[in-house]
């Protein structure tokens, strides 16, 4: 009977589905400028607008859902879900706001993160405070940190100007929370991490991949990210945001 007994229940786990012991990876996508090329800086860090939006419809067309840092619980319960990242805080970066506004559905809502260097607000090529606020406003855009001053944080002796006084200065114009900050060139060591985990709830590198939950120390302070270049095709693209799953 113990026999028949233990042979049942054998037969019944077995039969179950595979738990599965992660959420499904989510992709994590970088971006810089979202321009043409005007010859000036590295090429690959643009991407042109016509291209951008090719990649939003894409993902509207497909089921995405797009979420920004303060929503990150919601990648368990959305479908397909995908953060799009903006570093740098160009002035193009205005027609992402442009298109996002163009591309909007009932069933799309598009939002993406725009981290900030601080001390770097209102120069010719950036974001003023006046596009921030209006931004931040919005609910489209979530603005975040890049630093003070865009160092390798690695090599800074005082991380605090760089952290904290970035996140107050970010905060103070935008009126909402800097919970996210992107480490400039994606360096970072353990100290950068511990100082980071003081005044953040996420730290973003430029380590490839999507981001795969699987408990590990810290592992929200050493998130992955994927490029998003100006060679990137719109087969690269979808290879990058689907994954295994096409």
């Amino acid at each position: 009977m113990k026999r028949l007994l233990l042979l049942f229940f054998c037969i019944h786990f077995l039969s179950l589905p595979e738990k599965v012991s992660a959420a499904d990876p989510v992709p994590i996508l970088i971006y810089h400028s979202i321009d043409e090329y005007n010859g000036h800086g590295s090429k690959e860090l643009f991407v042109t607008p016509e291209n951008f939006e090719k990649q939003m419809t894409y993902l509207r067309d497909h089921g995405f859902t797009l979420l920004t840092f303060e929503r990150w619980q919601e990648r368990k319960r959305v479908h397909k879900p995908i953060f799009l990242t903006f570093d740098d805080g160009y002035k193009n970066n205005l027609t992402v706001f442009t298109i996002f506004q163009k591309l909007k559905m009932d069933h799309f809502s598009p939002t993406g993160t725009f981290f900030i260097i601080s001390d770097f607000i209102g120069r010719t090529n950036r974001l003023s405070k006046k596009d921030l606020k209006m931004l931040a406003q919005s609910g489209v855009i979530s603005v975040q940190s890049h630093t003070a001053t865009h160092p390798d944080l690695t090599k800074v002796d005082n991380l605090d100007y760089e952290l904290k006084k970035s996140k107050e200065k970010i905060e103070k114009i935008t009126g909402k929370a800097v919970v996210a900050l992107s480490y400039p060139y994606g360096s970072y060591n353990n100290q950068v991490v511990s100082e980071t985990k003081k005044h953040y709830q996420f730290g973003l590198t430029t380590t490839p991949g999507p981001f795969s939950e699987i408990g590990t120390k810290n592992e929200l302070y050493l998130l992955p990210r994927s490029y998003i270049k100006y060679s990137t095709s719109l087969a690269d693209f979808v290879k990058l945001v689907e994954g295994n799953k096409n």
